[in-house]
């Protein structure tokens, strides 16, 4: 008797623990997309993008790729890339190529990896006083970015719309010191990034962003005299969706880039924020190359 009942406990003890086990891997399963379920994508974005994304987790597009998105919208995009990281949000959409790579030689214990392009957000030159740059005059003055990013941005927007010629060690955070030539004499004056439009009226020529331009209901393609264009030049500009490096290669976050450009999701963007934000669709050789 005491052999049988021996045994008996034996084998409820394996019994409970193939159980255990059993619930484990229908969890894991259900956790990772499999047939008790399918994991929620939580992604974290910043300002006008998290109507993007709360548009796209609620489209049918969304619904036929199999994916459900949570969007958690945030203000500091440190903080953002930090929790990508360290896993409190799987994927993020906010920054450009330049801003991750950045991030990635900042932070050498909690890497992030590009999963694909979005868009490239122009950098744009406005002026309520000039149409044309062949109207700007000697000694103008040029309102500029205060952040060390922005600023060589801009300075690369105004080579690149013939104004000033940059030095060939030019970096992605140089000043004005990095001006090689200036011929109409341009003076420069620093602000703070998101006081763009408002200083148009006291300034020859400002330099704003595409996201502080729509808060101040300016359209790049519209009301600009000269904006970036999509190429070599600014491809450092060009934003991507991100996620923890370890997490690279996740087949249900990679069609999160694909969903960004179909066709239907272009078309409500294009619309809504009437084409300012550029539709870019390239591998990420394109970047790194």
């Amino acid at each position: 008797m005491r052999k049988s009942k021996k045994r008996r406990r034996i084998w409820w003890w394996v019994l409970g623990i193939i159980i255990v086990i059993a619930a484990g891997l229908g969890l894991s399963s259900a956790a990772n997309g499999g047939p008790l379920g399918k994991k929620t994508i939580t992604l974290g974005t910043i300002g006008p993008d998290v109507q993007i994304w709360q548009h796209i987790a609620k489209s049918d597009q969304a619904k036929k790729a199999g994916l459900k998105i949570r969007v958690k919208s945030f203000t500091d995009p440190v903080a953002l890339n930090k929790a990508t990281a360290n896993g409190e949000i799987d994927v993020n959409a906010f920054q450009s190529w330049s801003y991750l790579q950045t991030y990635n030689k900042e932070n050498r214990k909690a890497q992030l990896a590009a999963l694909g392009t979005t868009y490239l957000e122009p950098m744009v030159i406005y002026s309520d006083r000039y149409h044309r740059l062949s109207q700007v005059p000697d000694g103008a003055t040029v309102a500029i970015a205060n952040n060390p990013a922005n600023t060589a941005r801009g300075l690369l927007l105004l080579q690149s719309a013939g104004l000033i010629t940059l030095k060939k060690n030019f970096g992605p955070t140089t000043g004005t010191e990095g001006i090689a030539s200036n011929p109409k004499n341009l003076k420069f004056k620093e602000i703070d990034d998101t006081t763009g439009p408002r200083v148009l009226k006291s300034t020859d020529l400002v330099l704003i962003g595409n996201t502080i331009a729509l808060t101040g209901h300016l359209n790049v393609l519209k009301d600009s005299i000269y904006h970036e264009k999509v190429n070599q030049s600014t491809k450092n500009n060009i934003n991507v969706i991100a996620t923890a490096r370890k997490n690279r290669h996740n087949k249900n976050y990679q069609k999160l880039v694909t969903l960004y450009h179909n066709q239907q999701i272009q078309q409500w963007i294009k619309k809504k924020y009437q084409g300012t934000k550029v539709n870019v669709d390239k591998p990420l050789s394109y970047l790194a190359n």
